[in-house]
């Protein structure tokens, strides 16, 4: 497998490229530091079975087009898209096979699939999600906090999030309470509580280092390559 990295120089995409060695067919940062190219026409065309992005969401676009112009897979890790930029990665996929995930974890991926179980085990629960994570997080709640209130919702398609509480808010039956926590330098942590009053059962994953998450795009990269235009996501590469 050959890969372009984008945001190489990230604490991310440096983990990639340790990640890959010479499986590395390119490297791009808006730093353009450490011999990456600071924009994909820069770097030019390459032989590449996929684009790995770690960057920002606003880059996109233009992970986007150039996965395209090399007839490459995406793999989009970076999160905090806007809804104009999630459908552009949506409409990318008939085009070319993208893996999008909130979160590049197998332990999230299987978090999700447990909250989705206990949903349907506890259909009258009351289920709110808390995530917590390092100081410096710009989005809000987390994607993968959005991921996990998705795979809730396929055990109750009435759900509604509800992110943050403040003032007079009543707890609504078909609400899933989302709640973000930022201190320190937590690398992330995600709990799913789910309540039935009598009753408590608590899902928890805890991330120690960032690595599980480069090691996680690694598998997905991998796991993308030869893949038929199309969207693919964590259940898919859990199979």
């Amino acid at each position: 497998m050959k890969a372009v990295i984008c945001g190489a120089n990230g604490a991310m995409g440096k983990l990639l490229c340790g990640l890959l060695g010479e499986e590395t067919a390119g490297r791009v940062s808006i730093d353009g530091e450490n011999g990456a190219a600071k924009t994909f026409d820069e770097l030019g065309p390459v032989k590449a079975d996929v684009v790995i992005d770690f960057s920002h969401h606003t880059a996109a676009p233009d992970v986007l087009a150039y996965a395209k112009k090399i007839g490459a897979a995406a793999v989009i890790g970076t999160t905090g898209h806007t809804d104009a930029e999630k459908a552009m990665i949506f409409a990318a996929a008939k085009e070319i096979p993208v893996f999008y995930s909130g979160n590049m974890s197998l332990g999230i991926a299987v978090l999700c699939r447990l909250a989705r179980e206990a949903a349907r085990f506890f259909p009258e629960a009351d289920i709110e999600i808390v995530e917590t994570h390092h100081n410096r997080k710009v989005d809000a709640p987390s994607g993968t906090a959005l991921m996990l209130f998705d795979a809730v919702r396929e055990a109750r398609p009435q759900a509604v999030a509800h992110c943050g509480r403040s003032g007079e808010c009543r707890r609504t039956k078909d609400e899933i309470g989302i709640s973000s926590l930022r201190m320190g330098s937590v690398v992330g942590v995600h709990e799913v509580h789910i309540h039935t009053g009598t009753q408590c059962l608590t899902l928890r994953h805890e991330a120690v280092t960032r690595a599980m998450l480069a090691e996680g795009a690694v598998d997905a990269a991998r796991f993308m390559v030869g893949k038929d235009v199309g969207m693919y996501n964590m259940e898919n590469l859990l199979g």
